[in-house]
């Protein structure tokens, strides 16, 4: 294909996949096209699609569909598959959809490159999609764990992760380009290393990470809560770029689901790791996410989890309705539980964290807090505390004039809904930490 041609990158799902589109985007612009994130303005259109769970992969088909649409009215010229979905079904889409010049799998990137350039320059630089003021940052590739719900070791495979001389280099290139805010993801960030070292090295890695000039806050993301490291509790607990936010999907409470699950652990060690990590880490934020409606669920053990739930007030939450997916160990228990009741059952939960969070942040009101700024909105400046990943946790509205994105705030808070807080700056500078 010709130099200067503007290719756009979709990307579907999760952060992960946000990541392998940035790494892909960097590519392209080095081997001579226009490149941007999320554009309908283009010759050439490249989909990086999520396949996890069935609601994902309507959305990304849905996706598609309307660029093979688009194309078939000359308003591009090619269309590329690449990502989860095309490597779960990549037969089944080629005969379906023919619309698509080409699919692409999870480990093809390299051949995606090729396709559209001849012997292509390939780097590891990165085309950020998000703000210039953070950045994901990938440890690891694919998981050593058997969940019996997830399809994603059999998309992604067996747990890789990158040296952290790696890593480190990577790093310091996106501090070096303004990121101020790191945000640490796998699919499971607990069991960094233990290809490479023998051993978890989440720890060690955070500790490399915060030495790094200009990274002010580093976020861990999608923990798993057996084998939970110790040494990494303690790590959050007494280095200062850390952020005390833990992410750590749980997934249940009941102990018989836990096991059909294959999660590796049970109720009572998953109170004790809560009640450990709260103790060592004063102001810890812990977001968690749980599934309704696994085959199993009895009225009885979702109460419990509702109880557990109650008890614990999880600081911020996501609940998932279960989706049977093929090739996953779970596929043969089928899908029993009604759908009306998994919906009921996540609407219970849902509101109870709406009551859970509504208390927080009323008590909130009148502390003061760091905030990071993230722009300008409908004409607001908002922002996130440090307890509020991008995207996916509430935001606060900053009473300021003039601010600038990416700086940190010193704010106090004055309002505070069911999600969203109102803050007005105290100091107006960087050099509140």
């Amino acid at each position: 294909m010709s130099e200067n041609k503007k290719i756009s990158i979709i990307t579907m799902g999760c952060p992960k996949n946000m990541v392998d589109s940035e790494k892909l985007g960097a590519n392209l612009l080095k081997n001579g096209f226009d490149v941007s994130h999320e554009s309908d303005d283009a010759d050439i259109i490249i989909i990086n699609t999520c396949g996890f769970i069935n609601d994902a992969k309507v959305e990304s088909i849905d996706e598609i569909l309307s660029f093979i649409k688009a194309k078939e009215e000359g308003k591009i010229e090619k269309l590329i598959v690449s990502g989860c979905l095309s490597e779960r079904y990549n037969e089944d889409l080629q005969k379906e959809m023919p619309g698509v010049d080409r699919f692409f799998g999870v480990h093809d990137y390299d051949d995606l490159l090729a396709y559209v350039k001849d012997n292509p320059e390939i780097s590891n630089d990165r085309l950020l999609s998000t703000p210039s003021h953070y950045a994901y940052l990938k440890i690891a590739e694919g998981c050593n764990r058997t969940c019996s719900f997830c399809a994603i070791p059999g998309i992604r495979g067996p747990l890789k992760s990158e040296p952290i001389e790696k890593l480190m280099e990577e790093a310091g290139k996106l501090a070096a380009a303004g990121v101020k805010e790191l945000i640490v993801i796998a699919q499971d960030t607990v069991s960094y290393g233990i290809d490479l070292y023998g051993k978890s090295e989440t720890a060690r890695l955070l500790r490399e990470l915060s030495t790094i000039d200009g990274i002010e806050w580093i976020r861990l993301m999608y923990t798993y809560p057996a084998g939970f490291p110790d040494e990494l509790i303690d790590e959050i607990a007494s280095n200062p770029k850390v952020l005390k936010y833990i992410d750590i999907p749980l997934q249940h409470i009941d102990d018989d689901l836990l096991k059909s699950m294959r999660r590796g652990g049970d109720k009572l060690g998953i109170i004790a790791l809560i009640h450990k990590m709260r103790e060592k880490i004063p102001g810890l934020c812990i977001r968690t996410a749980f599934i309704v409606g696994y085959p199993g669920e009895t009225r009885r053990s979702f109460l419990d989890l509702f109880k557990f739930v109650k008890e614990m007030k999880f600081e911020r939450m996501g609940v998932f309705s279960y989706s049977q997916e093929e090739n996953t160990p779970a596929y043969h228990l089928g899908d029993p539980v009604a759908a009306r009741t998994k919906m009921k059952r996540m609407s219970d939960l849902i509101q109870l964290h709406e009551k859970n969070s509504t208390e927080r942040n009323q008590s909130l009101i009148g502390t003061e807090c760091m905030a990071i700024c993230d722009g300008k909105e409908d004409g607001s400046f908002i922002g996130r505390l440090m307890c509020d990943a991008p995207e996916i946790d509430n935001i606060v509205f900053l009473q300021g004039k003039n601010l600038n994105p990416g700086n940190i705030y010193k704010v106090k808070i004055v309002e505070a809904g069911i999600f969203d807080l109102a803050a007005e700056i105290i100091r107006d500078d960087e050099k509140c930490l």
